[in-house]
């Protein structure tokens, strides 16, 4: 075959019609190219995954995303439940602290034979607040939330000024 030369014709002569046509297939092109490119990252990204699923077997881009979905799930639900007892493990450790704290306080202001009036009112509030902190429980509907059995204690709040 005897190589042939294309005329361009200049961009202003072109209507806008014509310049999409031309246009259209390289645009198209790049699209298939950025997919491609980025099913084959996935491919690459969870290698393991798919051996695991189907060994020694050409996979196809269906099977890719499929696959790739599939795992993503298993990521989320496994997040979801690593997430959870994360935070209920957090808030009992808060618990266990804090009345670990009032403990000491507790402990502390009890050791001098001579009690003054602010020392007998700091015991008082702490022996209270101790004990509405052995009653904060988890409620079942929600367990991130905490509620408290006595909210009238939250109004007697001993202050020192």
């Amino acid at each position: 075959m005897a190589p042939s030369t294309v005329f361009m014709e200049p961009d202003n002569l072109l209507t806008p019609k014509e310049k999409n046509k031309l246009r259209k297939p390289v645009v198209e092109k790049m699209r298939r190219d950025r997919i491609n490119s980025s099913i084959e990252q996935l491919k690459l990204l969870l290698e393991k995954e798919f051996q695991r699923h189907q060994p020694n077997s050409k996979l196809e881009k269906a099977d890719i995303l499929e696959m790739t979905v599939s795992y993503l799930k298993q990521q989320s639900q496994l997040q979801m439940k690593t997430a959870g007892s994360f935070q209920k493990s957090s808030q009992f450790d808060f618990r266990e602290g804090y009345s670990r704290c009032l403990q000491e306080a507790f402990h502390f202001l009890s050791l001098h034979k001579v009690r003054t009036e602010t020392q007998t009112k700091l015991l008082s509030h702490f022996q209270k607040s101790q004990s509405a902190a052995t009653e904060v429980t988890f409620s079942p509907g929600n367990p991130s939330t905490l509620k408290q059995a006595s909210p009238k204690d939250a109004s007697t709040l001993w202050r020192p000024w």
